[in-house]
């Protein structure tokens, strides 16, 4: 069986692609993910997936891998919502999301080393914010501290309570890592995970 490389430190991330069950090992990609001059939203995480994904392989792949690399990205209007990293920066941030909506991108890339041959996909989930007061966004963020999460909040934690809606295909996507695409790619890597020789 091909060796399965997921080109992340996102716990997030790793959390997601245990529940497929397969083998997997975690490489940091050592990216810059420092948005360039007019750069957009879905751009960037687009961008970031595949400078993760090739940047692994050429540094850390092996013969027969499977690099798996995603990212992702928030937009609200024309400004990209980042990891805030801190208390003050997530409460202002989460702030100028209420009663707004804001579109993630979740960019993922799969390269097979040997062949050389690619996948890539971008996901959409549109998320609309329900209008929270400071004090409420602040008790928030002191019980979950989402500072490490694109948008400063956690989608599968306490942060549903700051939505109205979200509007997705695929309901990982908003996690870090789109498990309906990404299935239907290693399916066709003979990486299938209902296949009988893993039961």
């Amino acid at each position: 069986m091909a060796r399965l490389v997921l080109a992340s430190t996102s716990p997030y991330r790793r959390e997601l692609l245990e529940r497929l069950g397969l083998p997997f090992e975690t490489v940091a990609p050592g990216v810059d993910e420092t948005p360039k001059p007019g750069e957009g939203a879905q751009a960037l995480a687009q961008r970031l997936a595949r400078g993760k994904a090739e940047q692994t392989a050429k540094r850390a792949g092996r013969s027969g891998d499977v690099i798996i690399a995603a990212d992702q990205a928030a937009g609200l209007g024309d400004t990209i919502l980042g990891k805030p990293g801190n208390y003050a920066a997530a409460l202002d941030q989460l702030d100028a999301c209420q009663g707004r909506s804001v579109i993630f991108y979740t960019a993922t890339m799969v390269v097979q080393v040997d062949s050389g041959a690619r996948w890539q996909q971008v996901e959409t989930t549109t998320v609309q914010f329900r209008r929270r007061d400071r004090a409420q966004l602040s008790r928030y963020l002191e019980q979950e501290r989402p500072y490490d999460c694109a948008g400063g909040f956690k989608a599968e934690g306490l942060g549903i309570a700051l939505f109205e809606t979200i509007e997705s295909r695929d309901p990982t996507a908003l996690l870090g890592l789109p498990l309906i695409w990404l299935t239907q790619v290693l399916f066709e890597l003979d990486l299938d995970p209902l296949a009988a020789t893993r039961s």
